[in-house]
C-alpha cells in the first residue's frame, strides 16, 4: 500500500554558496542552521575547501570554478530557488563563476556576507579578489552585510572609519542596501547601520556580549536570506535577522578551545 506524504507545502529554497569550515562554526554548516531555523529549505555549494579549527584558517582551498557552475546548473535546473546567499568566495575564478550564476538568474535576491579574513583576522582576499569582487560581484549584490573593516576594504576608503561615507560608496557600486556591523568597533554598544536609496540611514543599537564568537557574519546573513525568501522586506529581514543573531550569541556554546559558536538553532 502507497502512502501520500501528509506535508506537501513547499518551503521556500534558498542557495547558500561559501566555504567548508570543518568545525561547523561558519561556512556552509552554519548557514544550513540558520536557514532550517527559518523554515527554508537549504542549497549548498562550496566555493573552497578551508583547514580551519575555531580559533584560526590555517590554509584555504579554491575549487575549480567549472565544477561551481555545474552545481548550480542542476540546483536551478530542478528547484525553485527563491534568495542566493553568498559567503567566503576563495578565489578571483570562484567571484567569476558566482557572477555567472547570478547573471543568469538576474530576478533573484543576492545577499552577500564578503567574508575578507578570519576570526583572527587572518586574511582571506588578496588585492585581485578584492577587486574583481568590487567591479563584478557588488553590483550584483542586493544586500551587502561587511563589517567595518571589510567595508573600508570594498570601499576603497582605507582611512575613513565613518560609517556614513563607507555606505554611500558601496551603494554607489551598484548594491541596493549595505548593513555595516560594528561588532570589530569599540565600546559598550554594538551599532549596525544600514543604507538604501542612496543616502537613507537606519541604526540599530545593541548590548555588546562579551566574549569572541565564530560565524556572526555567516549567522546574519543567512537570517537576512531566509526571512527574504518567507516574504519579509529587506528592511524588516534585516531588523528580524539581527534579533534572531543577538540571541544565538547571548545562547553560544563553547564547541572547541577558540571563539565560541552561536546557538543557531533555537526554540
Amino acid at each position: 500500500m502507497s502512502h501520500s506524504p501528509k506535508n506537501l507545502d513547499t518551503k521556500p529554497a534558498v542557495l547558500t554558496i561559501s566555504g567548508h569550515d570543518p568545525t561547523g562554526g561558519a561556512g556552509i554548516q552554519a548557514d544550513i542552521e540558520v536557514l532550517t531555523h527559518f523554515g527554508c529549505h537549504p542549497c549548498s555549494i562550496i566555493s573552497c575547501l578551508t583547514v580551519q579549527d575555531s580559533s584560526t584558517v590555517h590554509r584555504l582551498i579554491p575549487l575549480k570554478a567549472d565544477d561551481i557552475i555545474e552545481q548550480a546548473k542542476v540546483l536551478f535546473d530542478d528547484l525553485p530557488i527563491a534568495v542566493i546567499k553568498v559567503g567566503l568566495t576563495g578565489s578571483v575564478d570562484a567571484v567569476k563563476a558566482i557572477v555567472k550564476i547570478i547573471q543568469l538568474h538576474p530576478n533573484i535576491p543576492v545577499v552577500f556576507d564578503p567574508v575578507l579574513a578570519s576570526g583572527d583576522g587572518t586574511s582571506l582576499a588578496n588585492i585581485k579578489l578584492l577587486d574583481e569582487i568590487k567591479n563584478t560581484l557588488l553590483p550584483l549584490t542586493t544586500v551587502l552585510t561587511p563589517n567595518t573593516i571589510e567595508a573600508a576594504q570594498l570601499s576603497g576608503l582605507q582611512h575613513d572609519n565613518n560609517e556614513e561615507s563607507l555606505g554611500k560608496a558601496l551603494l554607489n557600486t551598484g548594491t541596493n542596501y549595505v548593513l555595516i556591523t560594528g561588532g570589530h568597533s569599540p565600546g559598550a554598544v554594538l551599532r549596525n547601520h544600514l543604507f538604501f536609496n542612496h543616502e537613507k540611514q537606519i541604526t540599530y543599537e545593541w548590548e555588546r556580549q562579551s566574549g569572541h564568537f565564530h560565524g556572526t557574519g555567516c549567522t546574519l546573513a543567512s537570517a537576512i536570506a531566509a526571512l527574504v525568501a518567507q516574504g519579509q522586506s529587506i528592511p524588516n529581514a534585516v531588523a528580524l535577522a539581527q534579533t534572531y543573531v543577538n540571541q544565538a550569541i547571548k545562547l553560544a556554546n563553547r564547541v572547541g578551545k577558540g571563539q565560541l559558536f552561536p546557538n543557531r538553532i533555537q526554540q
